[in-house]
């Protein structure tokens, strides 16, 4: 939206989202949708603690690693409204979700040397190609594409799972991309009738929080399912009671 400060970092080149620009400093072009990523870095370092410490394998490291580059493209681009960093920003996010297909589907795929070379040489060739042109609708309907992708092996990791607070942990991933996806649509397609009120509720903001909370949820549960398949004796724990994750006990011959 219109400018209030003087800008920092020049004229916006990138998708300007629901909120004023340069409210609160020369150099955060958007604030509210600056800061909302930090809760996602914070939930996925505590995971990357978590799989480092119980040494989970090393693609649930690069998982978590992964969502906090994207959140970190994400401060970076709203920060600055211009187009190189909103490409930062998306490039991560095509990359997560081919990391996302590669953990659920590999462990079923009989040449697993192919999948990661396959998803890796897609990831560099989409990188180049993003890099060149211009396409903001195209990356949603590539994205849209990828998360659909997904879901049906999630669902089939849900339904085979019978342990209660994993099955919660999954349910909260849907609520939570639910409620982000009306926060985003509805700062985007109502933003004309939000800058006429007396509060803008921020809704670009929401769905950053909802998100960090929403990766945070899935990698759990794949964590949770991935150790079941291992037969790693896996449990849904609380730390002071609300806060989950999955502990694991290894045999002692791993």
């Amino acid at each position: 939206m219109e400018d209030g400060l003087s800008s920092f970092w020049g004229p916006v080149t990138s998708t300007d989202w629901c909120e004023k620009n340069y409210v609160y400093s020369s150099y955060i072009a958007e604030f509210f949708n600056t800061i909302s990523n930090v809760p996602g870095i914070l939930l996925a370092l505590i995971g990357l603690v978590n799989a480092l410490r119980q040494r989970f394998e090393k693609r649930f490291s690069v998982l978590h690693i992964s969502n906090m580059i994207l959140a970190i493209g994400s401060m970076i681009y709203h920060s600055t409204l211009q187009h190189v960093q909103q490409q930062g920003d998306e490039t991560p996010m095509v990359w997560e979700m081919l990391l996302y297909f590669y953990i659920l589907y590999s462990p079923d795929w009989h040449y697993r040397s192919t999948m990661p070379t396959f998803l890796f040489f897609y990831g560099a060739l989409y990188a180049v190609v993003h890099a060149l042109f211009r396409f903001g609708f195209g990356f949603k309907v590539h994205y849209i594409i990828l998360c659909l992708l997904c879901i049906p092996r999630m669902y089939k990791y849900y339904i085979y799972t019978k342990d209660v607070s994993a099955k919660r942990l999954a349910k909260l991933y849907v609520v939570t991309l639910l409620l982000g996806s009306i926060c985003w649509l509805s700062d985007r397609v109502f933003c004309k009738e939000i800058s006429h009120w007396h509060f803008n509720p921020q809704g670009h903001a929401l769905w950053h929080i909802l998100m960090g909370f929403n990766s945070y949820f899935a990698n759990t549960f794949l964590m949770f399912c991935r150790a079941q398949q291992r037969e790693w004796n896996p449990k849904v724990v609380y730390f002071l009671g609300v806060f989950p994750y999955v502990k694991i006990q290894k045999p002692k011959s791993q």
